[in-house]
């Protein structure tokens, strides 16, 4: 990304530095769905599907219901079976939720519209007794976020969701289409209301079971994830000190688009500027002694030797997302179109080239960072060079703190009849806000909202039957935190 901020735009991936685009999972995704959720005979394995798929088709076919049913008082409490009743209960009020939420526009830059939804999640909390505060936005240029807090004397457990979209008023994608009794189309249904819906009825089945009481809880929906305000660091402060303290924190992103999986390491995303100079000359003395190798070799240079030097690295990726030289280049101020000017017979005085890098840890950060700088720093003859680093997402490395919460979420999850969760591999799992937080708080996970796919364009699409199935596994992941904490998983 060209600045910390993430250009607004309907294409399946964010310009600057989201997540890919959920995608059906051939040979997965529908039998998968069809086991969590429906009375089904039992279909033969996919293609290429896992033993343990298997083994899930034979044991859940009968659906959620009569999985719940059949789990043995071990494996629920009694305020945990009471919570699934709740959840149950209340899924088309739910529904009913995420449907307005949907219909209202809240692109990034419509701060009216991000505001609109941040009020009517904003009644939603107040009305579970959670203490609610807007933070205004001007001071980043953005909308605001919407904070609710909830103290009790369990641990403190972060709640992390956003109220923006990348669809602004200007797009033809406006309103909630129901697709057939258990699919819908929506701008922002899974990116992110419906994980916005998921956390807030977890958290009122949790009320309606008496568990509320004794949980620490703080809520924060950003309302630039998508486009992040300037400065950063003020744009994302809020977030921050909400971290700190926090024995854990939850996101409700929509994840890699399989229920099976969840997020517990993202890459980070930055942005980078290379600058090069050379002397203009006529281009019969370029290589000369006095004129050097030009602008563009030197840009040409650095890119040709991050790509031999640094290419192979797991999970490291550096992409130049446009370049311009010559004798005159400039940008627009999107920083996403440039113009150039030259001639076949000047030699290039100047080159601009800008790309993101993408890292899984801190120290892989660093290391590339220098990598690159010293690459830059070999000039070749009568050239300049000069590289940049903006600020941008954080890296989220996969921690055994982030293994352990993933195995209490494995845990509710197998406990509720709805089968095993594992790992995303991060190079499917791109920045989000979560980042932010992953080394202020011992443990860590993400993608925990409404599964689908498509987001990021006009054919975003939930799976409406996932809708109760993820807010039980938040509800059960909540309030096990509160009353076990840590020492009931193991990674």
């Amino acid at each position: 990304m060209a600045a910390p901020a993430r250009a607004q735009s309907t294409s399946p991936d964010r310009a600057a530095g989201g997540h890919p685009p959920r995608r059906r999972i051939a040979g997965l995704q529908s039998p998968l769905l069809d086991v969590y959720l429906t009375p089904m005979r039992i279909p033969p394995p996919a293609r290429g599907a896992s033993l343990a798929l298997a083994t899930l088709l034979a044991v859940s076919a009968a659906g959620p219901t009569a999985a719940a049913q059949a789990t043995t008082p071990s494996q629920l409490s009694g305020v945990e079976r009471t919570v699934v009743k709740s959840i149950d209960a209340h899924n088309d009020d739910a529904l009913a939720l995420l449907i307005r939420l949907v219909d209202i526009n809240s692109g990034t830059t419509n701060h009216a519209g991000v505001r609109r939804v941040g009020d009517i999640l904003r009644a939603q909390f107040d009305s579970l007794g959670f203490t609610t505060r807007w933070v205004d936005g001007s001071a980043f240029h953005r909308a605001g976020h919407l904070v609710a807090e909830h103290p009790g004397p369990g641990p403190k457990i972060l709640i992390i969701g956003h109220l923006d979209t990348v669809f602004d008023p200007s797009s033809p994608f406006q309103k909630f289409v129901r697709l057939d009794d258990s699919t819908a189309r929506g701008p922002g249904v899974i990116d992110m209301k419906g994980g916005d819906v998921i956390a807030l009825f977890a958290l009122r089945a949790l009320e309606e079971a008496g568990a509320l009481d004794s949980m620490h809880v703080v809520v924060v929906y950003d309302g630039d994830e998508e486009d992040a305000g300037s400065p950063l660091s003020l744009a994302r402060k809020t977030l921050i000190d909400a971290a700190h303290g926090a024995a854990a924190a939850l996101g409700f992103e929509d994840g890699a688009g399989d229920p099976r999986t969840a997020v517990i390491s993202r890459r980070g995303d930055i942005s980078w500027t290379l600058t090069t100079t050379g002397h203009t000359a006529h281009s019969s003395q370029i290589f000369t002694k006095e004129y050097g190798a030009g602008a563009i070799y030197e840009a040409a240079r650095v890119l040709d030797q991050f790509y031999r030097q640094l290419s192979t690295e797991r999970y490291l990726t550096f992409n130049p997302g446009i370049i311009v030289g010559g004798t005159a280049v400039s940008l627009d101020s999107t920083q996403s179109a440039g113009t150039a000017a030259g001639k076949t017979n000047v030699v290039a005085d100047s080159a601009l080239v800008l790309g993101d890098l993408r890292t899984l840890s801190p120290d892989q950060l660093a290391n590339a960072q220098r990598a690159m700088q010293r690459i830059v720093g070999q000039t070749l003859p009568m050239t300049t060079a000069h590289l940049v680093f903006a600020d941008g997402y954080p890296p989220m490395a996969p921690t055994a703190g982030n293994r352990r919460l993933l195995a209490m979420y494995d845990r509710a999850s197998r406990d509720l009849g709805f089968g095993p969760v594992v790992a995303v591999d991060p190079s499917r799992a791109g920045a989000a806000d979560v980042s932010f937080v992953a080394n202020i708080v011992p443990m860590a996970i993400d993608a925990l909202g409404l599964s689908g796919h498509d987001d990021h364009s006009e054919q975003e699409t939930a799976d409406l039957r996932m809708l109760p199935v993820q807010t039980k596994r938040a509800a059960l992941l909540m309030y096990r935190l509160t009353t076990t904490g840590a020492r009931g998983a193991t990674p």
